[in-house]
């Protein structure tokens, strides 16, 4: 649910765009970084959050930052200036960081590690079921209370979460410190932290699987997170709740791609297949996307579901950075990998808003920028490159003998 939430947080500007360049009178470069504010943070805690998973366990970071993330959330929506909005965001973006590693983390310690996989293509499961809400339901509510009202719900929901998480969630099964130990996770001494992310840090490896894991990350972040639902807006004339629910769509192929590919490949000890499948499908959608005339609407459907299931056969990038990395640092490494996922959004939501104002022909509605269909295909091309580069990267990967 902390995952969720944080995936909530994550895709909810995608359906405020003219609502937010209106109120803060900024244009889709400002936009993309006021959105992405959210990944910042997020991003540069990824590795010592792993660490401290590591140390501390999940349920003291998960309360903690979910607490942070609902003040952060009510100083987003009472904003009236961009500096004041943008501490808001980067408040959520702190409070978000710890739900995905905190999953893991509590999965690898209460299961058996042929279920890993699955289990983290599940939490992404039920993190995409919650981008779908920010999508089409959170458009209506939007269209009738406003956006700052959202953020407002988002804040009592932050800290209700925060308190049920501190309450009943436990680190790991009674007496498994002796099972740890067997498997070589016994909790670290503080003076191991540092020398386990200097470790995680050096091994080149790692962040090779990283950078695939934000290649196939990054276009769903980009599309399903921020710049899909006005891109349905305006190359098919739909209103706002329309193009959401459209849009949702991506996330709901990636719900369903995760555990989906993570199953797999838990089936067939295999990772790298999986992986190099997804990117290349992801890859070629992207292309027809950004190089084509704008296809009829259920073609473009079609299309933004695949980018959402083939971008999910990145879940096995989890479990293969933890099987060629030594146990100790299963943390750290996945915290490589988890703010590599992330540090794509960070990049790539503001690029494709500066590559929109470049092209933008000074239309204006309703006090907001008007982006052409042509516009928005051009701006896309990056996404379509950056799959490729991760396409080409994945065959490079290598797996640990079995």
């Amino acid at each position: 649910m902390a995952f969720g939430y944080a995936f909530f947080q994550r895709v909810a500007p995608g359906v405020m765009v003219s609502d937010l360049m209106r109120d803060f009178a900024i244009g889709g470069g400002m936009l993309g970084v006021l959105s992405a504010l959210y990944f910042y943070p997020y991003f540069l805690l990824q590795i010592p959050l792993g660490a401290l998973l590591d140390r501390l366990g999940a349920r003291l970071l998960l309360s903690t930052a979910l607490l942070l993330a609902g003040l952060g959330s009510f100083l987003f929506g009472i904003a009236e200036t961009l500096p004041v909005a943008y501490t808001g965001r980067i408040l959520i973006g702190i409070g978000s960081a710890v739900g995905f590693l905190g999953s893991i983390s509590l999965a690898a310690r209460w299961f058996p590690p042929n279920r890993f996989a699955f289990l983290t293509g599940l939490a992404m499961f039920l993190a995409m079921m919650s981008g779908m809400l920010g999508q089409g339901p959170l458009a209506v509510f939007v269209e009738a209370f406003g956006w700052r009202a959202s953020q407002w719900s988002l804040g009592f929901f932050g800290l209700g979460l925060a308190a049920l998480i501190f309450l009943f969630v436990r680190n790991a099964p009674p007496g498994a410190a002796n099972q740890l130990k067997e498997k070589g996770e016994q909790v670290q001494p503080w003076s191991d932290v540092w020398r386990g992310l200097k470790r995680a840090a050096s091994l080149w490896n790692s962040w090779k699987i990283a950078f695939v894991a934000g290649s196939m990350s990054g276009p769903m972040l980009v599309l399903g997170g921020l710049w899909g639902v006005p891109y349905f807006m305006e190359a098919y004339g739909l209103e706002r709740p329309d193009a959401a629910y459209l849009v949702s769509l991506l996330l709901f192929g990636w719900a369903v791609g995760a555990p989906t590919s993570g199953w797999l490949s838990d089936r067939l000890q295999r990772r790298k297949l999986l992986i190099v499948a997804g990117a290349a499908a992801m890859t070629a959608s992207l292309g027809i996307i950004a190089f084509l005339p704008v296809p009829p609407l259920a073609v473009s459907t079609v299309l933004f579901v695949i980018v959402g299931f083939a971008g999910a056969s990145m879940v096995p990038c989890f479990a293969l950075v933890r099987e060629t990395s030594d146990p100790d640092i299963g943390g750290s490494v996945s915290g490589i990998v988890n703010g590599m996922t992330v540090a794509s959004g960070a990049l790539l939501q503001p690029l494709v808003g500066f590559v929109l104002d470049l092209v933008w022909d000074g239309a204006m509605e309703n006090g907001s920028r008007l982006y052409q269909p042509a516009d928005f295909q051009t701006a896309f091309t990056i996404l379509f490159l950056t799959g490729l580069l991760g396409l080409l990267l994945s065959l490079t990967l290598k797996e640990r003998a079995r």
